[in-house]
């Protein structure tokens, strides 16, 4: 089964998607946009973006898990990972999203 994006609206009525893997697992969490067009050049900008190393940034939070961001050309925040144990599964993330991002399968559960 091929990756896809979910469109969804979250408890304060913005937009976000979420990019998942084959086997139904969240890999990739946008911001809150105010209108569904952001949302949407949100994940253009995903699909365009996600086969290009440099633009993945390795983070590590104060609780010691691995995570990752990945940027657009500009260096904004597209979206951000789940959070990994160690480094090497946050690795096979990447992966993931460099897999299943250009994928143009997009549920919109919004409405």
């Amino acid at each position: 089964m091929a990756g896809k994006f979910e469109i969804y609206k979250d408890k304060k009525g913005e937009f976000r998607f979420r990019l998942k893997a084959g086997n139904g697992e969240p890999i990739l969490a946008s911001e809150g946009y105010s209108a569904k067009s952001g949302c949407t050049n949100g994940i253009a900008s995903v699909q365009k973006n996600c086969g290009d190393d440099s633009r993945y940034e390795a983070r590590e939070a104060k609780n010691g898990k691995h995570y990752f961001v990945l940027k657009s050309g500009n260096h904004q925040v597209i979206g951000n990972s789940e959070m990994y144990e160690t480094a090497a599964a946050m690795k096979n993330g990447i992966a993931s999203v460099k897999k299943n991002g250009t994928t143009t399968t997009i549920a919109d559960l919004s409405a």
